[in-house]
């Protein structure tokens, strides 16, 4: 028997879904306020670690470059 999902589970997992998109938008906006184009923050806000690109542009480093560097 195939089990059933629970509305608990439902509201849950929506709630969920919610805050990885909320923390994904914000962490592209990060991307974006460093100089990385929208596309390219789009794409990767999940996969790197912002801050290291950001301390990078703090020492003088071309955003596109830090991106390439921390990828």
């Amino acid at each position: 028997m195939k089990p059933t999902t629970t509305d608990h589970e439902a509201d849950n997992h929506e709630a969920d879904d919610h805050e990885e998109r909320l923390v994904h938008e914000w962490r592209v906006s990060q991307l974006t306020h460093l100089g990385i184009p929208d596309s390219m923050a789009e794409a990767d806000a999940d996969h790197l670690d912002w801050h290291e690109i950001a301390e990078l542009v703090r020492r003088g480093c071309p955003p596109l470059l830090a991106l390439r560097i921390v990828r």
